[in-house]
C-alpha cells in the first residue's frame, strides 16, 4: 500500500508516528505505530502493575475525581521509575519513559486507544467489538480502518466500567447504554452485548482541541466576510439568531466561530447537552451542560431546568445548544420577548423550513413569537464533495395569516452550488430598520460599520490570526478602542 500521510502524535512524553496508508483500488487504512513489548518486559510490567497497587494508596474519591487524574498519574510514575530502577539498575532514561508509558496508559487510561485520543485529527472513535479493528473518522480522510484491535470483549466491558465510574456512573447488563464524558472532555457512548449483538462497543467523539474559528471559515469558503459582518453587526446590538441545518452540516461550529462577536462586558450563560462551545477567554461566559440521573433515576438536570435556571442568572446572552423540544423553545422565545439576546440552533434545511419546524410539533411555537427572530442562518453539508457551506442567511418578516400574527422568509445571501460562492439575493427588509430604530444609525452609517467589519475579517484571513483566543483579543479591542484597531487594518 501507497503512504498518503504521515505525521506524529504526542501522548503524555510519548511521541508515536501515524501513516495514513491507501492506493488504487484499496481502502484507505489509519496506522499507528504503537509500542511492542517484549513477553519477558511484559512480566516485568506485569510485577511493577502489581507493585503499583499494592504501594500507592488511591481513595475512592481520587479514582472517581476526573481532575485528580494528573496527580495520580504522577505518583504512579514516580513510584514506578523506583520499582523500574530497582529491577534493572541500568535501564536508559528513553526506555524507562516507555514503560512508565504504557503502564500508565493501561492502568489509569485506556490502553492503545489513548494514541487516537491523542491524535487532534481525529474526530470520532469506533470500537464495534472485539472480532474488528478500531475505526476511526479522520478530518481529512473520513473513515479508516486502523491497525488497533481490542484483545476481547472484557477489555471493552473495562474501558466502559472505567468510563462511567470517573462521571459516578455504572453500565452493566441491567443498565447497558452509558453516555459520558472522558477526563479530556471527550464524549463516549458504550452499549453492552446483547444489545449490541455483535459485541460491546464504545463510539467517542472528540472535542476539538484547536476549534474552529471565523478564519478558518472564510479561508475554506464556507461562508463570506460580508455574511459576517451583517452577524456581526446583528450580535454586537442584541438580536436573536438561529442557526439551522442538516445533520453533521456545522450548525454548532458555525455558532462557536460567530459567538466572540459578543462584547466582552456582556454575561453569556450557554447550555448544552454536551460540552460543544469553546469560546475565547475574554468573554464573560458561564457554560452549562445537562447531567444524566444517577442509577437510582435520581440527580437529573435537564436542559429545561437550566434553561429556567439561567434567566435567574441575570444573562446578556443565552445560547442553547440545540431546540428540540416544546417547553424549551417556550422558555426560550419567552426569554427574546423580555429583553434577552438568544441564539440556538435547530434542525431545518432552509429558512422556510425552519419557519415550518417552529411552528408544528414537536416543538410548536406559537406563530406570533416568531417576531423574535431576527436573523436565520442556514448550513448546508455537500457530501458529495465533502464541504460545508452557509446555504441561506435570511430574516423573518412579520405579516399576517388567516388573521393570525406570524412570519414569512427573506433570503438575504444564498449559496450558489454551480459557482460554489455565497451572493446576495436580496434586500434587507427588517434588520437595517430595526437597526436604526435601536440604535439612532443611519442607513450610510450601517453600512459604514459593516464596511469596517468586513475590513477587519478580511485583515485577520490575510495575517493568519486563527486562533480561538487570539481572533477574540482582537474582537474585545475593537470593543474597547474601535478606532485605534481599524487604524491598524486600514480600514475606511
Amino acid at each position: 500500500m501507497e503512504k498518503i500521510d504521515e505525521y506524529t502524535i504526542k501522548v503524555d512524553d510519548l511521541v508515536v508516528t501515524v501513516t495514513i496508508l491507501g492506493g488504487k483500488g484499496v481502502m484507505k487504512t489509519y496506522s499507528v505505530a504503537v509500542p511492542t513489548v517484549a513477553p519477558a518486559t511484559r512480566a516485568l510490567m506485569n510485577y511493577i502493575k502489581h507493585g503499583l497497587i499494592s504501594e500507592v494508596s488511591v481513595s475512592t474519591g481520587e479514582m472517581l475525581d476526573p481532575k485528580s487524574i494528573v496527580q495520580l498519574k504522577e505518583k504512579f510514575s514516580k513510584r514506578a521509575v523506583i520499582l523500574l530502577k530497582d529491577k534493572l539498575p541500568n535501564i536508559t532514561a528513553e526506555t524507562s519513559t516507555l514503560l512508565i508509558n504504557i503502564l500508565m496508559q493501561e492502568m489509569l487510561g485506556l490502553g492503545d486507544v489513548e494514541y487516537l485520543l491523542n491524535d487532534e485529527a481525529l474526530e470520532e472513535i469506533v470500537i464495534n467489538s472485539s472480532n474488528e479493528p478500531v475505526r476511526v473518522f479522520h478530518k481529512h480522510f473520513g473513515w479508516l480502518e486502523t491497525n488497533i484491535k481490542m484483545d476481547s470483549e472484557e477489555k471493552i466491558l473495562n474501558y466502559s466500567n472505567i468510563i462511567a465510574r470517573r462521571v459516578g456512573r455504572q453500565i452493566t447488563t441491567l443498565n447497558p447504554l452509558l453516555d459520558a464524558h472522558l477526563i479530556t472532555g471527550d464524549r463516549a457512548n458504550a452499549v453492552l452485548f446483547p444489545i449490541c449483538t455483535k459485541g460491546h462497543t464504545i463510539t467517542i467523539r472528540k472535542f476539538a482541541r484547536d476549534p474552529w474559528t471565523l478564519t478558518d471559515f472564510i479561508k475554506n469558503r464556507t461562508v463570506t466576510p460580508k455574511v459576517l459582518a451583517l452577524i456581526w453587526l446583528a450580535i454586537q446590538y442584541e438580536m436573536n439568531i438561529l442557526v439551522s441545518g442538516g445533520t453533521g452540516s456545522g450548525k454548532t461550529s458555525f455558532l462557536n466561530i460567530v459567538m466572540p462577536f459578543i462584547p466582552p462586558n456582556h454575561r453569556i450563560v450557554s447550555i448544552e447537552d454536551t460540552r460543544e462551545l469553546q469560546l475565547p477567554k475574554y468573554l464573560y461566559w458561564c457554560p452549562l451542560t445537562i447531567r444524566q440521573p444517577n442509577p437510582e433515576g435520581k440527580g437529573e438536570v435537564t436542559m429545561l431546568d437550566l434553561l429556567v435556571n439561567s434567566l435567574r442568572m441575570r444573562p446578556d446572552r443565552i445560547i442553547l445548544g440545540e431546540m428540540r423540544k416544546k417547553d424549551q423553545a417556550s422558555v426560550l422565545f419567552e426569554a427574546m420577548h423580555t429583553g434577552h439576546s438568544v441564539y440556538a440552533t435547530v434542525h431545518a434545511d432552509s429558512i422556510a423550513e425552519t419557519i415550518d419546524r417552529l411552528i408544528n410539533p414537536p416543538i410548536e411555537v406559537p406563530r406570533n413569537l416568531l417576531t423574535g427572530v431576527h436573523l436565520n442562518v442556514v448550513m448546508f453539508r455537500d457530501r458529495r464533495r465533502g464541504i460545508r457551506r452557509v446555504f441561506q442567511v435570511g430574516e423573518f418578516l412579520p405579516t399576517m395569516e388567516e388573521g393570525t400574527p406570524t412570519v414569512k422568509p427573506n433570503i438575504l445571501y444564498r449559496w450558489k452550488p454551480g459557482t460554489d460562492e455565497v451572493v446576495e439575493h436580496s434586500s434587507s427588509v427588517r434588520i437595517f430598520e430595526e437597526l436604526s430604530r435601536h440604535t439612532g444609525l443611519t442607513l450610510p452609517q450601517i453600512e459604514k460599520d459593516m464596511l469596517q467589519k468586513q475590513k477587519i475579517l478580511e485583515w485577520m484571513v490575510a495575517n493568519n490570526i486563527r486562533h480561538v483566543d487570539a481572533v477574540g483579543e482582537l474582537i474585545k479591542n475593537y470593543y474597547i478602542d474601535s478606532e485605534s484597531v481599524i487604524a491598524k487594518v486600514g480600514g475606511v
